[in-house]
């Protein structure tokens, strides 16, 4: 049989482990924030996705500026593809579908194929995934949205070499906070990832 030790070494321990307990709830670690940093001299200053302004499904104008304050996951893609598109568009459903209560979370979706997906062809893409306008399908000028990529996402987006290949784009999912700051990158065509990433969204809602 173990004995216990006197009143005052338990209560003592049950402080210790109260202390630990609230320690663990309240030391949940940040997300890094990616990309390129600077000192200017006061403070740290991180990479931020550049100033665009590009139009939504709706002919509506989505910019840095209108989606500041915004926590968004973002990809790029185009309707005509045929391979990893229809395998985001899934998971990227999920994460549309479990953050529905979520007011300041958005999802943008830029197209490499502008000349193709004008904003009546992305309408109908929302339309037949069921998605409101939380989820953003994005067109505009091509080599606007391709240096957003290359130099904003650090994503692949880019025209291919041959008619079977007609562009060439990464499959990931990256995470955005409400400064325009790069905090996570996700394989979009894996589940696990894309759990991953549904929890960061919501731990970045707790920073």
């Amino acid at each position: 049989m173990i004995k216990s030790g006197n009143g005052r070494q338990n209560k003592h321990t049950i402080f210790c482990v109260f202390l630990f307990l609230v320690g663990c709830g309240s030391g949940e670690s940040k997300l890094p924030v990616l990309g390129m940093r600077f000192w200017n001299g006061t403070d740290t200053v991180y990479h931020r996705i550049a100033p665009f302004e590009l139009l939504d499904q709706d002919s509506l104008p989505v910019s840095d500026r209108s989606l500041k304050g915004k926590i968004y996951a973002a990809d790029f893609f185009f309707t005509s593809c045929r391979t990893i598109c229809p395998i985001m568009k899934a998971e990227m459903k999920r994460v549309y579908d479990a953050t529905a209560n979520m007011e300041d979370v958005e999802i943008v979706s830029h197209t490499i194929d502008p000349e193709y997906d004008d904003v009546k062809r992305l309408r109908q893409f929302a339309r037949r995934l069921g998605v409101s306008r939380r989820w953003h399908f994005l067109t505009g000028k091509k080599d606007i949205i391709y240096r957003l990529a290359r130099e904003s996402y650090f994503a692949t987006a880019r025209e291919g070499e041959d008619a079977e290949e007609k562009f060439i784009h990464s499959g990931t999912f990256t995470l955005i906070d409400k400064e325009g700051r790069l905090r996570g990158a996700y394989d979009g065509t894996r589940k696990e990832d894309v759990n991953r990433l549904i929890l960061d969204i919501k731990k970045l809602r707790r920073e």
